[in-house]
């Protein structure tokens, strides 16, 4: 795993961290319980997501990290679903989720879709993604805001309840090589949470026995054992993991890779024989890891 256990300090750059206007805020607790509220967030969302539900396990998920109404949450690479969608309801007016995105000279590494045009449009990214919150944040919503890992300004240091990496750590260590980003998102994260503050991580899960080179992270797997040892070289405090998002179906020789399963399938457009594989599979193991900032 390409120096994952190397890790010091580097840097969120704060790309128009604003927040939205709250919308319909309410003076009454109509969701009752925070399972309550957080089910009803679950329902507001999609068919097509709640589809995943069987294998993403938001409830169980966000209650293993502890996420509550009125916390301040980071949402690495978010989506309007996940998680951005489903915790702006959830966490309410008292809350707020930002959306943290991956540096642009990260972006610059992918290649592929990642193309002069892409990465044009990407440069305004947060302001973007928090003028059409409104869209999808929905009624008594958190306050959204949107910000990049780079450097975390003071204003920032010490706010954030929880910083969610649901799988996105996997980019961090693929190119840390070429630019540090794996050091700078660890040092990021240690400064924006207070004191006590959780790290919950999601990540597409290494088979123990094949090569640490395979599991670098290219191929979207890392080993659990090697995301533990280096949270914990960064003095973040390792308190618990969760098999609720374990698929013991998903056992990858290392000619392959995360995206030939659902949703992607991306090895198997034109081939109905070996789609109809991947599906039965389903998406990919998952380590489900709770950190802490002493």
């Amino acid at each position: 795993m390409k120096n994952l256990l190397l890790i010091s300090a580097a840097a969120l750059v704060l790309a128009g961290c604003k927040t939205l206007p709250l919308v319909g805020n309410s003076d009454e607790d109509s969701t009752g319980t925070n399972e309550t509220r957080l089910e009803a967030a679950l329902a507001a969302q999609s068919d097509a997501a709640k589809a995943r539900y069987q294998y993403r396990h938001p409830k169980e998920t966000l209650e293993f990290f502890g996420v509550e109404p009125g916390m301040t949450v980071i949402d690495s690479l978010s989506g309007k679903i996940w998680y951005s969608g489903i915790l702006a309801t959830y966490l309410g007016p008292d809350g707020k989720v930002i959306a943290a995105d991956y540096s642009m000279p990260m972006w610059k590494l992918f290649g592929g879709f990642a193309n002069e045009e892409w990465l044009k449009k990407r440069e305004n990214w947060a302001e973007v993604w928090v003028d059409g919150a409104g869209e999808w944040a929905g009624e008594d919503a958190a306050e959204v805001g949107a910000m990049v890992y780079g450097s975390v300004p003071d204003e920032l240091a010490g706010t954030a309840d929880v910083v969610l990496l649901v799988r996105a750590l996997h980019h961090f260590n693929r190119f840390e090589e070429e630019g540090g980003y794996l050091t700078a998102a660890f040092a990021d994260i240690h400064k924006v949470l207070k004191p006590g503050g959780a790290v919950g991580v999601v990540q597409h899960r290494a088979p123990a026995e094949n090569s640490d080179k395979w599991a670098e992270g290219d191929n979207g797997y890392l080993k659990q054992d090697q995301i533990i040892a280096a949270f914990e070289g960064e003095g973040f405090e390792f308190v618990a993991s969760s098999e609720i998002n374990a698929n013991p179906k998903d056992q990858p020789t290392e000619d392959e890779f995360v995206w030939r399963l659902p949703p992607t399938l991306g090895t198997s457009e034109d081939n109905e024989e070996l789609k109809a594989e991947m599906i039965a599979i389903g998406e990919t193991d998952r380590m489900t890891l709770l950190f802490r900032k002493p």
